[in-house]
């Protein structure tokens, strides 16, 4: 029997839809308390009008302690999402969280920078600890002909959390300025409620119950990478995903550079390019799954990557910008009208700030993360999915250090603007490009003739 064609245990090829859709809640639970604690710290942060320098570094320090823990936890929480029942281990990272949000309860309200911190490490603790779970758990609810589809909806939904999040820390961080702890006890609130619905997951038996732990990590991290290595397809989706995180972490350091040097807007307009790409990838998530037609179509993949190359190289150029926006604000002057004339005003700012660019950058970015996504959770043997998923979110997060040691280079080794740094970045996915045209140019013709 063929690696792909190995059977794989599923308990939800009926009434599947409500354990889903609860699994869909508690992950945009999860991820928005994520977000949303480690954006209430920077902002606190900023506030506290440290010297830029020091305040730089503190910022820098938050994103580490956000990051690392999904290099130190990621390979136990696969051990847990196979050794366990995944249901359960999700409701267990919900009950740690309870106690997480007290902790940064506590630190907030004694206005106690070390806990507040301490408190971004220890939610994203969580979050490493639930993610395999998460993951593994998707073609376990949902009937094969639905994983592409699934993958879009939690990624939509982990992205709008993340935005979402991301506006709301702003908010409580000034309304409730010196009284942080306000925000505290609401987003203890958003985790009981995450907690509720995590009991609505489908029960389901442990995937391999008689797993033994390994107390040697680099020894189990060697024994999943055997098990990726080994299989080719499965080998080559892993680097895919973690490209797709590189090149995101990428454009989210380069995009407040952008911002500020290029663009010259203020903070809060540079948050709206951040979240272009956001929705961007969200909607393009949703568009992959859907175009999937029931299978896990990886002809999407070099689409996906021919996409991040133009709209990545098109953010290098501004004057195709530059005239757009004068048509269209020609146009809108010749209507006449003065609902014509805002509208028009509208659009030519966003065509300015070139939100369309970075909006189809990410929609093309959903389109490569969906098969990926699905054939990570697809491809393993069923007492395989938690370590092989582990070991993708551990990567994942390499890629996001890597991405900042690229930043580096480029910007202070080559000199380049973070235009420039655009440009980079679309001659690296043109390299992905030509790779995964050569290696899914089947898949591909499949797919445009299908459509």
């Amino acid at each position: 029997m063929k690696k792909s064609e190995q059977p794989t245990l599923n308990h939800a090829t009926r009434g599947w839809q409500g354990g889903f859709w609860s699994l869909i809640a508690t992950q945009f639970q999860t991820a928005f308390n994520d977000n949303a604690v480690k954006f209430l710290v920077i902002y606190i942060i900023v506030a506290m009008n440290f010297p830029n320098q020091f305040r730089d570094r503190l910022i820098l320090l938050v994103g580490a302690l956000f990051a690392l823990p999904f290099i130190f936890f990621s390979m136990t929480g696969g051990y847990f999402a196979d050794r366990y029942s995944k249901r359960s281990v999700t409701i267990g990272t919900k009950l740690l969280e309870l106690g997480v949000m007290a902790f940064t309860i506590t630190g907030l309200y004694l206005r106690n920078l070390p806990m507040e911190c301490a408190s971004v490490f220890l939610i994203s603790m969580e979050a490493a600890l639930f993610g395999p779970s998460k993951y593994g758990l998707l073609p376990e609810l949902l009937p094969e002909n639905r994983l592409s589809w699934g993958n879009g909806i939690i990624e939509l939904g982990t992205f709008a959390a993340s935005i979402s999040a991301t506006m709301a820390a702003g908010i409580m961080a000034e309304r409730y300025r010196g009284r942080e702890a306000v925000a505290g006890f609401l987003l203890l609130g958003f985790t009981c409620l995450g907690l509720l619905t995590s009991f609505g997951i489908s029960r389901l038996p442990a995937a391999d119950p008689h797993r033994t732990f390994r107390w040697n990590p680099l020894g189990e991290l060697n024994s999943q990478l055997k098990t990726i290595y080994a299989d080719a397809v499965l080998f080559w989706s892993v680097i895919g995903n973690t490209y797709l995180w590189f090149l995101a972490a990428l454009l989210q350091f380069t995009i407040v550079v952008y911002g500020h040097d290029v663009l010259h807007i203020d903070d809060t307009r540079t948050s709206y390019l951040q979240a272009a790409v956001g929705i961007g990838i969200g909607l393009g998530s949703v568009a992959g799954g859907y175009l999937s037609r029931g299978k896990i179509e990886m002809g999407l993949i070099p689409i996906g990557a021919l996409g991040m190359t133009v709209f990545g190289a098109l953010l290098y150029f501004s004057q195709p910008a530059e005239v757009l926006a004068g048509w269209l604000s020609a146009v809108a002057f010749h209507q006449g009208s003065s609902m014509a004339t805002k509208l028009g005003a509208l659009i030519v700012a966003a065509v300015r700030l070139r939100i369309p660019d970075l909006s189809l950058l990410g929609f093309f970015g959903g389109f490569f993360a969906v098969p990926l996504n699905a054939m990570i959770q697809h491809r393993p043997r069923q007492e395989q999915k938690g370590g092989v998923i582990a070991v993708a979110n551990l990567l994942s997060f390499v890629g996001v250090f890597l991405a900042a040691g690229a930043y580096y280079l480029f910007s202070d080794g080559f000199r380049q603007t973070s235009a420039g740094v655009f440009l980079d970045g679309a001659i690296l996915t043109l390299v992905t490009t030509t790779v995964s045209i050569y290696l899914l140019r089947d898949s591909l013709l499949h797919f445009v003739r299908k459509s």
